[in-house]
């Protein structure tokens, strides 16, 4: 004899014998494989994952052999100077003796940055491929300008005691280029109209000025008693990959660039006063001054302004995004079989939801194989109306009837829809995402508000 379960109705108060179908199992056994369709779906997200890491091997390959991230240091003017300390009588209290030390000579490194900067210039950017991965390799075309600003007294900049005497100065001018394989002509240097060259440096005596890779020009010794200034501008030809970026070491600095490329990432310490971004790319500016920034954090690299050169579409960012919503296509066709399943009084195998839902997860294999030879939207179309198709000829056959089957169709096509443009709009996901979810439960919660589920599970007696 089959176990039977009793309650009581609100409606009579008494307790009433009823016998209910295995309807709460079905749906322990459909939560079970939405719980095993994880499985997969953890696998191909490993896929992604490992397909996106050899983008990233080839874009390091890529700056490897051409240029890497580059960023520009300066000019700045780096002083070297000696200073004779004269001598000093003093009484020492721990010896009670007066001691006299000698003149001391010393040497000392000043960096003086520049009174004004300004750089303008033009980005080309371009995509190189390897195999069927790419990177983004831009070139500019740079051209810097600006004056440094010496005092007739030269210990309003120097760091010199007020009875200390400076005996000599010199300057260098220092530049900084991250990756000086990416400067494709040595450019000529215009010092005060005299024309002069960048020279890699000879020694480290700069080392801790200006870190990293550097250029010098030596500019010899500096005269005292007389006020100048130093006008410099020079072109500059430069190749990198993916990033550029500038610490705005001067006083005031003024930065225009524009390119070709419409999808920028602009980053850094310091966001441009302006820019403008179109299908033909963008134009944008920068003002940074002292105010603003911290010299010895700029010229460490710490504080700086930058431009990455997005892909606009990335496609393993995308395809793991849309996996995101791999479990939601899921249990939203599940429940939409249970519903009919139970309405229709129509029974649905668990092998049958298996194959469907083995199917909804195939499409982000299908998406990130698709997407690495063609545009993502024609990927996505090609593998979401593969998987409606295969989906909607197996609900016919299933279900008996081609009209049941294009309504779930239908269905799923609204929904990959819906999801491509939760994707294309990444600002609003969340909201676009939630909207989603509401919208589902309504529909669940509406369609079934009439449902006496009790009747819905009650077995008939055999006559």
């Amino acid at each position: 004899m089959e176990n039977e379960e009793t309650l009581q109705t609100p409606s009579s108060g008494k307790f009433q014998g009823r016998r209910f179908s295995p309807i709460t199992g079905k749906f322990a056994g459909v939560v079970v494989l939405v719980l095993l369709l994880i499985v997969p779906l953890s696998m191909i997200h490993t896929k992604i994952t490992e397909r996106g890491h050899y983008q990233s091997v080839v874009t390091e390959e890529i700056a490897q052999t051409a240029a890497g991230e580059q960023t520009l240091t300066g000019p700045v003017l780096a002083i070297r100077y000696h200073v004779k300390t004269p001598a000093k009588t003093y009484f020492d209290t721990y010896t009670k003796k007066t001691v006299t030390t000698p003149p001391q000579t010393e040497e000392h490194i000043t960096v003086v940055p520049a009174k004004t900067l300004t750089i303008k210039g033009n980005a080309e950017v371009e995509q190189r491929y390897r195999g069927i991965y790419r990177a983004s390799l831009f070139h500019l075309d740079l051209n810097l300008q600006g004056i440094f600003s010496l005092p007739a007294d030269m210990k309003l900049i120097l760091d010199v005691a007020k009875e200390s005497k400076i005996i000599d100065a010199s300057a260098v001018m220092l530049f900084g280029v991250s990756d000086l394989r990416g400067i494709d002509v040595a450019p000529e240097v215009l010092i005060d109209q005299r024309p002069m060259h960048f020279m890699t440096p000879k020694d480290t005596r700069f080392a801790r000025t200006l870190q990293g890779n550097r250029l010098e020009i030596d500019l010899g010794a500096l005269t005292f008693g007389t006020a100048r200034d130093i006008d410099f501008s020079f072109p500059l030809k430069l190749t990198g990959t993916a990033s550029f970026n500038i610490a705005p070491t001067a006083e005031n600095n003024a930065i225009q660039l524009k390119s070709n490329w419409q999808h920028p990432s602009f980053h850094g310490r310091f966001l441009p006063r302006s820019r403008q971004i179109g299908d033909d790319g963008f134009t944008a500016q920068w003002e940074v001054s002292q105010l603003a920034r911290n010299l010895e954090s700029t010229l460490n690299g710490e504080e700086a302004l930058g431009i990455r050169f997005m892909d606009p579409i990335n496609i393993y960012l995308q395809s793991e995004r849309a996996l995101k919503y791999g479990n939601l296509f899921i249990v939203l066709t599940f429940a939409a079989f249970f519903i009919y399943e139970i309405a229709r009084r129509r029974p649905v195998h668990f092998l049958q939801y298996l194959l469907v839902g083995l199917a909804l997860t195939i499409f982000f294999l299908l998406l990130i194989a698709l997407s690495e030879h063609l545009p993502f939207l024609s990927a996505y179309l090609a593998a979401a109306a593969a998987c409606i198709g295969l989906i909607v000829l197996y609900l016919a056959g299933m279900f008996g009837s081609w009209r049941v089957a294009l309504v779930f169709g239908g269905c799923l096509a609204g929904l990959y829809a819906m999801i491509y443009a939760i994707l294309q709009l990444e600002d609003m996901a969340l909201l676009m995402g939630s909207a989603l979810l509401f919208a589902a439960l309504a529909v669940v919660m509406l369609s079934t508000r009439r449902f006496d589920w009790y009747a819905l599970t009650e077995r008939k007696k055999n006559p």
